[in-house]
């Protein structure tokens, strides 16, 4: 599926990519975002969205209906420091609505082309307890490429599910026999639908040392502060209402049938 408009081919030095789709507190795009500005990368290429959503309605603007917008699928490239691997960043707005398996392929298409060296992709990574320091959980397309990760404060965990293309694409990157990374952060399943900077920056500290690029993370830091102090609030009204509810007296709970009868 040839959907690659691509604008120039730029010249890069041993280049990874970073691709990042919509997913559970946003995670892998607030990381790729902020690459992508911190580094001031340059737009090169995008994706046709034709085969890939479809879109539900349209805008209307002073009574005046608007062409129908789709979501953007786009390509930037940022030089680094000499001795390190240039980046390759890709940012979908949405996660496609219809064939999927066909824009992963199409991601590693042009990776191949660019001759990337190594993916990598991010995510939120679920936990049942509140979570003020996010820990970094992390999946690889090779046992060798875990070990190596072990060198980098990463949490192994064993088995579990990335959903959407930011998983999807490192299964069609080991069918394809590139090596890919995904670094996950931790996020409070209660907080799922908040932005999580804590996990962002979690995950944005291990992803600049895997890339050797030295960046200045005080105003992500900064955020995920001032999001600490809301999931301590949060965790403690959860807790305040699991409390209530599992104090609450048994006749308040399930009246019983002779209670019924005395009313």
């Amino acid at each position: 599926m040839d959907c690659l408009n691509l604008q120039y081919y730029p010249k890069l030095k041993k280049p990874v990519l970073l691709a990042a789709w919509p997913g559970v507190s946003n995670v892998a795009l607030e990381v790729a975002i902020y690459l992508r500005d911190k580094l001031a990368a340059e737009e090169f290429a995008d994706i046709d969205p034709l085969d890939f959503y479809s879109p539900l309605g349209i805008l209307v603007h002073n009574n005046v209906v608007q062409v129908p917008v789709f979501p953007e699928s786009k390509f930037y490239f940022a030089r680094t420091p000499k001795g390190k691997s240039d980046l390759v960043i890709f940012i979908g707005d949405a996660q496609p609505d219809r064939n999927q398996y066909e824009m992963a392929h199409a991601i590693i298409d042009a990776a191949q082309k660019l001759k990337v060296k190594r993916i990598y992709t991010c995510a939120a990574a679920l936990v049942n307890h509140s979570v003020e320091k996010s820990q970094v959980w992390a999946a690889a397309t090779s046992s060798r490429l875990v070990k190596d990760l072990r060198d980098y404060d990463i949490t192994l965990t064993g088995d579990f599910q990335i959903r959407g293309l930011n998983g999807l694409l490192l299964g069609v990157a080991r069918e394809r026999g590139l090596g890919a990374v995904c670094l996950l952060g931790e996020t409070a399943k209660y907080a799922s639908e908040l932005p999580n900077p804590i996990a962002s920056y979690a995950v944005l500290g291990v992803l600049t040392k895997l890339l050797g690029i030295e960046m200045d993370l005080s105003d992500i830091a900064q955020e995920a502060k001032q999001m600490g102090e809301v999931m301590r609030t949060l965790s403690r009204e959860v807790m305040a209402k699991y409390i209530d509810h599992f104090t609450q007296p048994i006749w308040e709970q399930n009246p019983s049938a002779e209670d019924e009868e005395d009313e």
